[in-house]
């Protein structure tokens, strides 16, 4: 067990931080923070150090420096398991961190608001976040990590449990999905980047996905499977939204995607429709005619589209509406079903 004396907070989202701040106090838990964090908590009526006073180094250039400081980096590093270690943090006056309570810049917000200058969006890339976060995640022996407020109950219920403690397995955890919440950060910053220079193939590539749903199994019955978003501020498959019925399974998002991204694949001013089932294209049709398109992609194979997705890049009416009920579909995919379509359909 390892008894947390000293915590670390700096945070853009102070969602439910002050309950966070209240199982600090009762453990008698010091508290260090930063700048917008420092002044919320002192509003809230919590002791506080301000992280220029722990460290004597004000902060500098806007803020952007701030925590990248030894008494910071060597409180959160050490191991205090060595001897030579615990003698050099003496001799440097450094004391050991052994909460860390960060979350970064909002640049994925900035990024999806798809409005913010290039400017406002540099100084949105977190760089004392982030170093916090892996110093801390990378000496999880001796460091508890909270990246989001998501996990503030999860700790609240440890250190209640160990007596304002956590043990070696809830660290260890909590560093493993705090490397993943930096990885996934700097992904979207890498990828922003790579757009903004128009560079499409670098030798190294990241995606950063999101999970929006873990489902009940995967293509099969013995397999798992979770779908992941890729963020963007574009549209895409991954704006899509859900409007009716039952949730979707493994094969209808593989369908869906298929579908999706067959007929976005052509020209916005030619009417196309796609039929897909199990990975397979029942048929697929391009014409002037929203009513032809869609039945000349039936007539593919109307057999196999039972059962299937069918997908449209135009909007449906009463009229197609009445045609698509006559065959079973899992999914329907339209950028619009006006009211009396959604009627027939829904």
């Amino acid at each position: 067990m390892n008894k947390i004396s000293k915590a670390l907070i700096s945070v853009s989202d102070k969602t439910n931080l002050e309950t966070l701040l209240t199982i600090l106090k009762k453990y008698n838990i010091e508290i260090i923070s930063t700048g917008g964090t420092f002044k919320f908590i002192k509003d809230k009526g919590f002791d506080c150090i301000e992280i220029s006073e722990y460290t004597g180094s004000p902060e500098i250039l806007d803020g952007r420096v701030k925590t990248l400081h030894p008494k910071v980096h060597g409180g959160l590093l050490a191991d205090t398991d060595k001897k030579n270690h615990q003698i050099q943090m003496t001799e440097n006056k450094i004391s050991q961190i052994n909460l860390v309570v960060v979350n970064l810049y909002p640049f994925e917000n900035k990024l999806l608001e798809g409005n913010s200058s290039f400017d406002d969006m540099i100084e949105n890339i977190d760089i004392g976040g982030p170093s916090m976060l892996r110093s801390s995640s990378k000496n999880f022996k001796h460091v508890t990590v909270l990246p989001s407020p998501k996990y503030y109950e999860e700790f609240i219920n440890e250190v209640k449990q160990n007596n304002g403690a956590t043990t070696l397995e809830f660290r260890k955890r909590m560093s493993s999905i705090t490397f993943c919440e930096t990885a996934y950060y700097d992904s979207l910053i890498a990828n922003w980047m790579s757009e903004q220079n128009n560079i499409k193939f670098l030798d190294k590539k990241t995606i950063p996905g999101k999970m929006i749903q873990k489902l009940r199994y995967g293509e099969n019955p013995h397999q798992e499977s979770s779908v992941f978003e890729i963020i963007n501020n574009k549209k895409g498959f991954s704006n899509l939204n859900q409007i009716q019925g039952k949730e979707l399974s493994h094969n209808n998002y593989l369908d869906s995607f298929n579908a999706y991204s067959l007929v976005n694949d052509f020209n916005q001013n030619d009417k196309v429709c796609a039929i897909i089932k199990h990975n397979n294209p029942c048929g697929c049709a391009l014409s002037h005619d929203s009513m032809l398109a869609y039945q000349h992609a039936l007539a593919g194979d109307p057999v196999s589209a039972f059962g299937g997705v069918v997908a449209f890049n135009y909007n449906i009416d009463e009229h197609i509406a009445n045609e698509i009920i006559k065959t079973f579909y899992e999914v329907i995919l339209t950028p619009k079903a006006d009211d009396k379509a959604k009627k027939i359909l829904f």
